[in-house]
């Protein structure tokens, strides 16, 4: 046999061995989001990226706007089998454990999303949070963060002052206590409220989403102020798969699901920097003034935020390890002392 009929036949005996060991699967993941919201669009390129990467090994059958289940009941239907995997968020799970709170949204403690996202690669956090995951049989696979959220209100909000007795939208949860504590009248409601109550004045201004979605929401023409860059809240959506499934797939077929999902988190957050920065120059040419809030009131912001923190670290042994893996690395990036 010659030299290049030798290379051949090792690269088909090589691929034959890895297909042996690679038995083809298919995936049912479910999503939140419309087929045509931006991160529904983005969801579908990784489920593309997912199949070519794997040449066809891996087939991902997206469900989108929770049509299997609802939102929040997605993450048990992935434990249960009825899907495979969860592409909700952390946040929805904290009737569960508190400490998903911790991995859906922290509440007043990282800046950008480059810092939130060190913390799961490079501070620890992937390991504290897998064990909450571990323990309710799924596998963390990785977050999408779009950014920082902004306050919209029909009065200015400068800064910690502007907060006294200002009633605006929130979710239920963490924040409330938060903002509370530092003097607002957070009151809870549903999303599809917001627009009505804003303009009868029973709240000032609402905790919605980012900027680019309020915009999208019509949410500034009814009032004329927001924050920008946001504070507050960050929320991370994520990728979590049901743990025997995980643990059933080959290395190669979890390390293509892996760094396919790097990819679409890390262009979230990109593309809606960039959405945020657009709608930021269009609003202000509108007559919409952004108020982007002093270091210092963002260092007592996050001083009230972690008071709430302490106090839910109290309410289970997980949602205590990851408050402290998160105060660790914040210590260590300088946010607080």
């Amino acid at each position: 046999m010659n030299f290049k009929k030798s290379l051949l036949t090792s690269a088909v005996v090589a691929a034959v061995s890895v297909s042996a060991f690679a038995d083809p699967i298919t995936l049912r993941v479910s999503s939140h989001y419309a087929t045509e919201h931006p991160t529904g669009q983005m969801l579908t390129q990784w489920a593309d990226d997912v199949q070519t990467m794997s040449g066809g090994d891996i087939t991902i059958e997206m469900f989108y706007s929770s049509s299997v289940v609802a939102t929040t009941e997605t993450f048990d239907a992935a434990i249960n089998g009825i899907l495979d995997c969860d592409a909700t968020g952390g946040a929805y799970q904290t009737g569960k454990n508190p400490a998903f709170q911790f991995v859906g949204d922290i509440m007043g403690g990282y800046e950008t999303p480059w810092q939130q996202y060190s913390w799961l690669y490079y501070g620890g956090g992937y390991e504290a949070a897998q064990e909450l995951y571990n323990a309710n049989n799924m596998q963390l696979i990785g977050w999408s963060i779009y950014g920082q959220e902004s306050m919209s209100s029909s009065t200015p909000i400068r800064g910690l002052e502007d907060l006294k007795g200002w009633k605006f939208r929130s979710p239920p949860g963490m924040e409330t206590e938060i903002f509370k504590e530092l003097g607002a009248s957070p009151i809870v409601m549903d999303f599809t409220e917001i627009f009505t109550a804003l303009e009868t004045g029973i709240i000032d201004g609402a905790d919605a989403s980012g900027l680019y979605n309020n915009v999208g929401l019509g949410l500034y023409d009814i009032v004329k102020h927001a924050t920008y860059p946001g504070f507050h809240s960050m929320p991370s959506d994520h990728m979590a798969c049901n743990l025997d499934v995980w643990n059933g797939m080959t290395d190669q077929q979890r390390l293509i699901i892996d760094t396919a999902w790097q990819k679409l988190s890390f262009q979230i957050a990109m593309a809606n920097s960039k959405k945020n920065a657009e709608a930021a120059t269009e609003l202000k040419a509108a007559g919409v003034t952004l108020h982007t809030w002093s270091e210092a009131d963002r260092a007592v912001f996050r001083q009230a935020a972690q008071k709430a923190w302490d106090d839910w670290a109290t309410r289970s042994p997980e949602a205590g390890a990851l408050v402290a893996s998160h105060k660790k690395y914040m210590k260590e990036l300088g946010l607080i002392d």
